[in-house]
Order: C-alpha cells, then sequence, then structure tokens
C-alpha cells in the first residue's frame, strides 16, 4: 500500500469510517495529480464503483479534506487536497478547458503578507487565473 493510500486508510478509521476497496480504489484514481470530473470518475470507475456509491465517497473525501473541487466557472473537477499534494494554483483555459497547475513562491508570500497587513489568519486558499493557453490562442 502507498504511503497516500496508507494516510487516507488511516484518516477514515480516525473518523470512524471503513476503509474499503472502493474508497481506496476512488483515491488512486485521483493520485494522478489532475483534477478529474465527477463524469471522468464515473467513466473510470465504471464496474468498480456504482455512480451513487462514488459520489458519496467523492462527499466524503471533501467532508474529510481528503480532496477539494476546483472550480471552473459552474462546473468543478475534484483534485487531491494539499494534505496529499504540493500546493499549488491553477491557470485554466476559457477555450479547451485545460487546467495547468502552478506553484509559485512568490504568489505565497503575497498572500502571506496581504493577510498580515489585514490581521488576518490565513486557513486555506485557492486561486485560478483564467484565460487562453498557449494552443488555443494561436
Amino acid at each position: 500500500m502507498t504511503q497516500g493510500k496508507q494516510d487516507v486508510a488511516d484518516l477514515l478509521r480516525r473518523s470512524g469510517h471503513s476503509v474499503t476497496v472502493q474508497r481506496l480504489f476512488v483515491f488512486e484514481l485521483l493520485e494522478s495529480g489532475k483534477p478529474l470530473s465527477m463524469a471522468y470518475l464515473t467513466a473510470r470507475a465504471s464496474g468498480a464503483i456504482d455512480r451513487a456509491s462514488l459520489y458519496r465517497t467523492v462527499a466524503l473525501f471533501e467532508k474529510l479534506g481528503i480532496v477539494r473541487r476546483v472550480h471552473l466557472g459552474w462546473k468543478y473537477k475534484i483534485e487531491l487536497s494539499d494534505r496529499f499534494t504540493e500546493h499549488h494554483h491553477h491557470l485554466t483555459c476559457l477555450t479547451c478547458h485545460a487546467i495547468i497547475p502552478i506553484s509559485e513562491q512568490e504568489l505565497e508570500g503575497f498572500i502571506s503578507n496581504l493577510a498580515a497587513q489585514h490581521h488576518f489568519m490565513p486557513v486555506e486558499h485557492q486561486i485560478e487565473v483564467q484565460g487562453y493557453c498557449a494552443g488555443c490562442t494561436i
């Protein structure tokens, strides 16, 4: 079992939830590192877990802080939370809907300074920059 799967199993047990093959399978799908749509997850999970169980698992993972939503207008995709991946933000193409992860230390410093100036204690943040990728601006 990978360290990530072990951490998820431990978190599920500590929170009073069962560690099931289906839950670990959903975690494995999300380990790709890319934000995934529910339609994609449903298609990939077909045969291994039914649609209702998939949605319940994602909702549980969201409640436990295992995953988070990446909002794309009125739609969203699911990705692992910072607990399981490196903290990052996103550039989102408005044409092809590509999501490009970015990790910029300057941006994190700016957020920390901004919070300090306003005597604010940040707990979590997400930044998404929308625009057009190189492939769509040609």
